[in-house]
């Protein structure tokens, strides 16, 4: 396994600290042998090019790191400490690349100057090796070389979440979703409400910015990193906000590239980055489905929503055709009363792999809506957490699917057999 090592080579430190690129919002966790190198590693953060990064450091060197990670999602990098010799190193790193998430990065502090090892390092993944002892800033400019160099890789992964009809409740998912992940792996999360005249998101954290995501996009070419970050509001810990202006005093048509830039500055800021894109379908909104890393499609149980989520799975796996099939939570389900389609017949239909189910509780959904909450913070042991950081730690690759693939038992009606059959 490939520890995300971009190999853009090295652009030098004097460049660096002209430039003085900052650091994104990444997670940074070091494992040290020693606790002068733990002290190295803490001086860091003063470096005004941290002041971004979340940065922790721990005791016990790869062994620590190996225990740690068996049962703890990894951050966008590791550092670890290490005195062994070479072999015990290529060893306890494949090891550790066994459970760790595709994309994490690492980097090695040593005590041997050994060319031989660095290479076999290099080759193996690891983005930098250094050998103690060194200054703050060396380990600074390293760090800053991988995740904001000017030929570094985006580190943010997109997510977008539409509804197949209006009033599904795609928003709501999104929101508690980039939430409970937020929490569950600690790492810095951005949420782009796309509904720029009815978007929700502010409403939903509980925010009046004066600025949003209107700011950026008609902004156009004059938006950049730091513009953005000026406009990005907290609404949590490790929640940012690009929130919908929610008014009507203009017309919000947009190019099929409106917000592509805006897009690309926040993967290159942020670990994760989810859209919350409104029920319609225009030029920017397929642009916008066919360049993300990941879709997931909200639905409730009922027929139209089963039409409209099969159009738009077999439109999108045309869009995207080397890409990942989009994803299925059907929100909303045991209302009473209501006629419903199982989630399991849902997702046999739209041939989409089902990645939650969340039952209908009026009550609480509508408690934290009015009170601008998530439904954690509503009702700590409500099932629908577990579904939500079901589905994040799903569309961030971190876990299997809870729903295996079942045969479907439902029968399409004849006109909707034949409609589906023709798109």
């Amino acid at each position: 396994m490939n520890f995300g090592n971009d190999e853009t080579g090295n652009a030098g430190a004097e460049e660096i600290v002209s430039g003085a690129r900052m650091v994104p919002r990444i997670t940074i966790q070091a494992f040290c042998e020693h606790s002068q190198t733990a002290e190295l590693i803490d001086m860091t953060i003063h470096d005004r090019r941290m002041s971004r990064a979340a940065l922790t450091t721990h005791n016990g060197g790869i062994d620590g790191a190996l225990e740690t990670y068996r049962a703890n999602p990894t951050p966008n990098l590791i550092i670890i400490e290490t005195s062994q010799p070479r072999d015990e190193i290529i060893a306890d790193l494949n090891k550790l690349a066994e459970v760790c998430d595709a994309g994490t990065r690492l980097i090695v502090l040593g005590h041997v100057n050994d060319v031989v090892l660095y290479r076999e390092l290099i080759r193996f993944g690891v983005s930098e090796y250094l050998v103690l002892p060194i200054e703050p800033q060396v380990l600074v400019d390293a760090i800053a070389e991988l995740f904001a160099g000017e030929d570094s890789a985006p580190i943010g992964r997109t997510v977008a979440f539409l509804a197949a009809k209006g009033g599904a409740g795609s928003s709501t998912v999104t929101h508690n979703v980039a939430w409970s992940l937020a929490q569950t792996v600690r790492q810095d999360v951005l949420i782009l409400d796309m509904d720029l005249p009815f978007g929700t998101a502010g409403l939903n954290f509980n925010q009046d910015p004066p600025h949003g995501l209107g700011d950026a996009v008609f902004a156009n070419e004059k938006v950049d990193a730091v513009m953005l970050d000026r406009l990005m509001s907290k609404a949590a810990n490790h929640i940012n906000l690009l929130t919908a202006p929610g008014t009507l005093d203009r017309a919000y048509d947009f190019s099929e590239r409106g917000f592509e830039q805006i897009i690309e500055l926040g993967q290159q800021n942020v670990p994760i980055v989810f859209l919350d894109i409104p029920h319609t379908w225009n030029g920017w909104v397929q642009h916008t489905l066919s360049t993300v890393d990941d879709i997931v499609i909200v639905v409730e149980p009922d027929l139209a929503n089963l039409r409209n989520a099969k159009n738009l799975a077999d439109t999108l796996k045309q869009l995207r055709p080397v890409e990942a099939d989009p994803m299925l939570v059907v929100n909303r389900v045991g209302v009473p009363k209501r006629p419903e389609i199982t989630p399991a017949d849902f997702e046999a239909s739209v041939e989409c792999r089902l990645v939650g189910e969340i039952g209908f509780d009026a009550a609480t959904f509508g408690t934290a809506a009015n009170n601008g909450q998530m439904i954690a913070e509503v009702s700590k042991n409500h099932a629908a957490n577990d579904v939500f950081r079901t589905i994040g730690l799903e569309v961030t690759g971190r876990a299997t699917s809870a729903y295996p693939d079942k045969k479907s038992a439902f029968t399409l009606p004849a006109g909707l057999s034949k409609l589906l059959k023709r798109a």
